[in-house]
């Protein structure tokens, strides 16, 4: 026997309890604890060459879906103040945000939504690169990337 549960919400957070009546053993029971995230996060480490391209992916084992049909945005934390930095729509094109990257916009919205910033500078090194993509209302996987930029 199996609970099939659809369109899952926060709201199904809690224990669930199987009971079952079997002869001659007499009556069994089984408890589960779901845990419904409305949030996932991962933390990655990108390091990068001083005026390189630093290319980081969105999710980085979203092999599986497609990213394309789920609005996302990339954002920069610096200091801890977020900026967004460009945001996509499914079918649209993406939108780029005027941002506090040194000299003007260097991002570009590569492929699989991975986000590209040309020539690294000195000034991106410990930036915090995160990638928001939104499932459902209560469903965002985030994806931040901390980077390290090293001079030859």
């Amino acid at each position: 026997w199996a609970l099939h549960l659809g369109n899952i919400t926060v709201s199904l957070t809690g224990q669930y309890k199987c009971t079952y009546a079997s002869y001659p053993y007499g009556t069994k029971a089984a408890k589960i604890q779901l845990t419904v995230k409305a949030e996932e996060e991962r933390h990655y480490l990108k390091k990068v060459w001083l005026k390189q391209t630093l290319e980081i992916p969105c999710l980085e084992d979203a092999t599986s879906e497609n990213l394309s049909t789920y609005p996302l945005k990339w954002l920069v934390d610096e200091n801890g103040r977020k900026e967004e930095l460009v945001t996509k729509e499914p079918s649209c094109p993406a939108v780029y945000r005027n941002s506090s990257m040194p000299d003007g916009q260097r991002v570009l919205l590569g492929l699989n939504n991975a986000l590209k910033v040309f020539p690294t500078k000195i000034t991106d090194d410990g930036r915090v690169f995160s990638c928001h993509v939104l499932y459902h209302p209560e469903r965002v996987q985030k994806s931040s990337t901390t980077v390290r930029v090293f001079g030859k």
